[in-house]
Parts: C-alpha cells; sequence; structure tokens
C-alpha cells in the first residue's frame, strides 16, 4: 500500500496535561542532555524517482517508539573510503495537515545531494506519514527528540561516514540544529538559514511576524506557550527558567563552526535573531560566518543559488 506522504495527526483541543516543577521541565538543556537519543536503522520504505546523480527514497526510522519518515539521497557514485558525507535536513514550519514529503525544499535538498551528501530530511512527528502529535518545536522537546535520533539513525546508514555528518535547518529547522548541536558534540557543522535562533527573551517579545503566517491561535504550540508562561512566569520574572531551556546559554558545548544566513528584510524571522546568535558565537569563542541578503525574503529565493553554493562549501570544509 502506498504511504501516505500528507495527512497529519489531527490537532487536538484537549485539556493540557499540567507541567512539572521548573527543575524538571523536560525542555530544560540540562534535562535534555541526561537523556539518550539512540535512534535505529533507517528502513527503505518506498523508492522514488531518481535525481541527477543521486538515488531517492522514502525511509524511516524510531524516535520516542513512534516511526517517523522523511526524504533520504543517495549518491549513484562509488562508496568512497570511510563513507558519504552526510546531512540532516531540518524543514521550516509547515502547517502538519499540507505537509509533503516529497514537497517544498526540493532545489535546496537537491544541491547538497547533487554535491555527493547523503542528505535525509526527517518528517518530524505528526507530519506526513509520521506517528505521533505535531505540538510545535518551541515549547516541547518532542521535535528535537526527532532530530537528534534522525541524527543517530544518519549514522549507523551503511554508506555515511558516522563522524562526518552536519545539520541544515530553515527557520524552525534552525532551532532544532542549535539545540541539537549543543546537545550532541559529534554533530560536526551547522547551516541555519533565517533560524529561529535568539534567546526566548527575543522570541517571546521581539518576534512579530509581517507575513501572517505561524500556528493558529488555538494550536498545541499556542496553548502550550501560554500555560508555561503562567506557570513559570516571563523571561523578565523568571530568568533562569528561561535560560536553562535556551540553546543560547550553552554555546560553548558547540564542537563545530555555524553558518548563518539571513534576509535583511526576512519577513517571518528578524535578521536580528541571527546576529544576536552571532554574537553569543563570538562571545563563547566558537567559528561561525555571517551572510546577510539586502532585499530578499525568509527563504533567501533571490540569491538562493548563491547562498545554496556558500553552504555546500561550508560543509565540504567543515566535514
Amino acid at each position: 500500500m502506498p504511504l501516505l506522504l500528507g495527512a497529519a495527526a489531527a490537532q487536538s483541543a484537549a485539556p493540557l496535561p499540567s507541567l512539572p516543577p521548573a527543575a524538571t521541565f523536560p525542555l530544560r538543556i540540562d534535562i535534555m542532555s541526561q537523556r539518550s537519543y539512540p535512534g535505529s536503522d533507517l528502513v527503505i520504505e518506498q523508492t522514488l524517482s531518481s535525481g541527477v546523480n543521486y538515488k531517492r527514497y522514502i525511509a524511516s526510522y524510531r524516535s520516542d517508539g513512534l516511526k517517523i519518515y522523511g526524504l533520504l539521497t543517495v549518491p549513484n557514485a562509488a562508496v568512497p573510503k570511510g563513507g558519504f558525507p552526510g546531512l540532516v535536513f531540518m524543514h521550516g514550519y509547515i502547517p502538519p495537515n499540507v505537509y509533503r514529503t516529497t514537497e517544498r525544499y526540493i532545489a535546496y535538498v537537491d544541491a547538497f545531494a547533487r554535491a555527493g551528501f547523503v542528505v535525509f530530511k526527517p518528517d518530524l512527528r505528526g507530519h506526513g506519514s509520521s506517528q505521533g502529535e505535531a505540538q510545535g518545536a518551541y515549547w516541547r522537546p518532542d521535535y528535537t527528540i526527532d532530530t537528534l535520533n534522525a541524527f543517530a539513525s544518519l549514522r549507523r546508514f551503511k554508506t555515511v561516514n558516522a563522524d562526518r555528518i552536519g545539520m541544515w535547518g530553515h527557520s524552525m529547522g534552525g532551532y532544532l540544529t542549535l539545540r541539537a548541536m549543543v546537545l550532541d558534540k559529534r554533530i560536526k557543522a551547522g547551516s541555519i538559514w533565517g533560524g529561529v535562533v535568539a534567546p526566548y527573551n527575543d522570541i517571546l517579545n521581539n518576534w512579530h511576524r509581517r507575513d501572517g503566517g505561524g500556528p493558529p491561535p488555538n494550536s498545541p504550540s499556542r496553548r502550550t506557550r501560554t500555560q508555561i508562561l503562567e506557570t513559570y512566569g516571563t523571561p523578565q520574572t523568571n530568568p533562569s527558567f528561561w535560560n536553562a531551556i535556551s540553546a543560547n546559554s550553552y554555546l560553548a558545548r558547540l564542537n563545530g563552526p555555524v553558518e548563518l544566513q539571513h534576509a535583511i528584510g526576512d519577513a517571518t524571522v528578524p535578521v536580528a535573531f541571527s546576529r544576536s546568535l552571532a554574537t553569543g558565537l563570538r562571545a563563547a569563542g566558537k567559528t561561525y560566518t555571517l551572510f546577510e541578503y539586502p532585499g530578499d525574503d525568509h527563504n533567501i529565493s533571490r540569491n538562493l543559488s548563491t547562498a545554496l553554493r556558500r553552504s555546500v562549501e561550508f560543509f565540504r570544509r567543515s566535514l
């Protein structure tokens, strides 16, 4: 039976469960660091039409007991000694009910696949055919868990060099990329485009989307955010809590370079977010580059070929 590549889990308006004490909140970096993220073998579920010089598949892996699907590309070339370099490709926010595994980011995945990387773009829980409920990235650990298990699963793939894997993330996927990098030092490099990568004070108070997008008001993500603020307070009244759940507080843990690309006119995520992360990386003594694009949009579509070339070159140097 063909895979259903678009039907996402229904969003529930049921009452939210009560939250734990702040010291054990599951989104805390120290709490997440205590978990294991073993992933699983990648299972080829469906063979798709091939790219120019690479094969395309729908593959699955396990995360938190859930079966998660994703798009996998594998070069046609002979496997080099040690295996191909790999990339975990983290997509941005797409309404789960319209998400399709094989739609969007086509040119982006193609650029890395053509360049000889094994690319795995996980769907995340509740997206496409993936099991579980889509409840958002910023207020629950679920998507970060799926991201880290995707990385662990790609490390186990037979033609990939487990020590040469990086991560690319756009928008929400940039948030997940940064979190994954501070939680797992084996991620060798990260490229983040238009990323939600500022501290939580900025996410809460300085993120005013001008494109009208984002989760609807009664979504699980919006409701959970309200519940967290009511339970633990704001970044102004309880800064220790918000610092504990922010990857920006743990930049010293990074074990590889970070490339930031952002359009100055981004109407979805302000360029100030990438500038803020760049300041934090510089203060932490970490290697980074920041490319800005005047007059462009959230997808850097007007400078796409330049931005993709820069990211391909970044990963070739870093991996």
